[in-house]
């Protein structure tokens, strides 16, 4: 049996405070290690602090609930385990086989707690994770309605941008964002189908690795799309997020995607080199930028730190067939939501709710609750949908994997021999309006943002900040070819350690305006 930390250590440890709250995994580590810091006293500064500043005080809103076992969970850790003793959210769409609930967001599925952990759940309990809570999301991840309001569900409310307060926190892993840009954990996971980690980890000044579809098992997720979904880790830095993506990598039978994990999987932080941009080729699509001035500057300012580090930088590279990848993709997402939604709610046999159209009915009773602010059009249209053996569907799906990979991001990289590509990432966060929804400024509408062409072929992108504009976070977005996050995270890295751009949010009520 490992010792937990307390036990080992020599001294009394002293009671954790702010700096524990934002320290990196490798500090608080060494911390455990000397006996200066203990899991359970971490945990306790964590929970603490939701309640002071996510539930009172600025109040983010971030997080749906605490775990009722997490002290127990705590004071129980060993010191083995890439993640042993890390307080770390999930969210609230990732089955834990415990006593808090699983629910996208939703009334309709608060009856019953998932009966199992989720894949993702159980390789970070392996790894000696302390789960913490679930985060606030967008309803569905932002699968019901056109108009919802990112960060907003019937079952939490709106999450908040903890820079200011009146700002969004983007969508749909709103909530995972919120509270490590707040210091509410050390770490979060959130998922992604075309944007839900990049975006909110962007506004929220973090690092987000959206993974290669495939290699983490989707099993126990509350799913939308088998095509492009994927878990993927939520820190304040490449080094955090690096750690937690090794520790949730790696194949699952279960998930018939993931069957080529288990070759690429890694320990991820030995791609953490200062000196990894030296010779790195990386494509700027401007395709992507010209649109918000704040994030265009952040591009050029990122161009900057790459050549200054000894990167080659190919400027105005064109992915093909860019503009083509918006007309399909929501219509395969709406066949395959239909379906996996199914699927999903077949696992959770303690719940009334059977299919989508059991779904769409408890909404249509709960109407007060679940829809004062926006509908389910896509629900319903969904619902409306033929089954996965439709060929318009099959045509479309492998028409937009098509595009996006091999005669699109893998053109353009073998084109002018690159690494990786650049984008400039969401603008600065903007205003919260539960009346028209969200007003999200991301390059070209007719391309669909820039997330879509890695999302859309399920390659892996990561976000990082690179500077600040109005007391608000912007990053910018590499992505690349199928399984290329050691190098994804090396050129990340070595940007990070020039931009240097977290901030501890000051939780502004507003911004003035002179």
């Amino acid at each position: 049996m490992a010792l937990s930390f307390h036990a080992a250590s020599a001294a009394p440890a002293r009671e954790a405070g702010e700096d524990d709250a934002f320290a990196s995994i490798a500090t608080v580590r060494a911390a455990y290690a000397s006996g200066a810091l203990t899991p359970e006293g971490l945990t306790r500064l964590f929970l603490d602090r939701i309640a002071k500043i996510d539930k009172a005080g600025p109040t983010i809103n971030s997080v749906l609930e605490v775990n009722p076992d997490a002290l127990d969970i705590a004071r129980k850790s060993g010191t083995s385990g890439s993640l042993a003793g890390i307080p770390i959210l999930l969210k609230d769409n990732i089955d834990t086989g415990d006593r808090m609930m699983t629910s996208a967001g939703s009334l309709a599925l608060t009856m019953k707690p998932a009966p199992h952990d989720s894949a993702v759940a159980a390789r970070l309990r392996k790894a000696g994770a302390v789960i913490l809570g679930k985060t606030n999301l967008s309803e569905w991840a932002n699968m019901r309605s056109n108009h919802a309001t990112s960060g907003w569900t019937a079952r939490g409310g709106l999450t908040v941008n903890p820079y200011v307060l009146d700002r969004n926190a983007c969508g749909s892993s709103a909530g995972s964002g919120a509270a490590i840009a707040a210091g509410l954990a050390t770490v979060a996971i959130g998922s992604e189908t075309d944007g839900s980690i990049i975006c909110p980890a962007s506004m929220n000044g973090l690092v987000g690795i959206k993974p290669t579809v495939g290699l983490v098992s989707r099993t126990g997720i509350v799913p939308i799309s088998h095509s492009q979904d994927t878990a993927g880790p939520m820190a304040r830095s490449v080094a955090d997020a690096a750690a937690v993506l090794g520790a949730i990598a790696g194949s699952d039978p279960r998930d018939p995607a993931t069957a080529e994990a288990d070759k690429h999987a890694t320990d991820y932080t030995k791609f953490l080199d200062p000196n990894a941009l030296r010779g790195k080729r990386i494509g700027v699509v401007r395709q992507l930028a010209g649109i918000e001035p704040n994030a265009d500057r952040a591009l050029e300012h990122t161009i900057a730190l790459l050549k200054a580090q000894g990167a080659t930088v190919v400027d105005n590279v064109e992915i093909p067939h860019l503009k083509e990848l918006s007309e399909h993709e929501i219509d395969v997402l709406l066949y395959e939501f239909k379906h996996d939604i199914g699927a999903y709610l077949a696992t959770r046999p303690d719940q009334p709710m059977k299919t989508l159209a059991d779904l769409i009915a408890f909404n249509e009773r709960e109407a007060a609750k679940e829809m004062p602010w926006f509908g389910q059009e896509l629900f319903l249209a969904a619902q409306a949908k033929g089954g996965l053996d439709d060929p318009k569907y099959i045509e479309m799906r492998d028409r937009n994997k098509r595009l996006a990979g091999p005669e699109g991001i893998d053109a353009a990289l073998a084109k002018d021999k690159l690494d990786a590509l650049l984008a400039p990432s969401w603008g600065p966060a903007f205003v919260n309006d539960p009346v028209l929804g969200d007003h999200v400024v991301s390059g070209d509408p007719t391309v669909g943002g820039v997330s879509a062409p890695a999302a859309i072929a399920g390659y892996p992108s990561i976000t990082l900040p690179v500077e600040f504009a109005h007391e608000l976070p912007i990053g910018v977005v590499f992505f690349g070819a199928k399984w290329s996050e050691p190098t994804l995270i090396a050129i990340a890295y070595g940007v990070e350690q020039k931009a240097k751009a977290f901030r501890r949010p000051k939780y502004l009520p507003t911004l003035p305006v002179r």
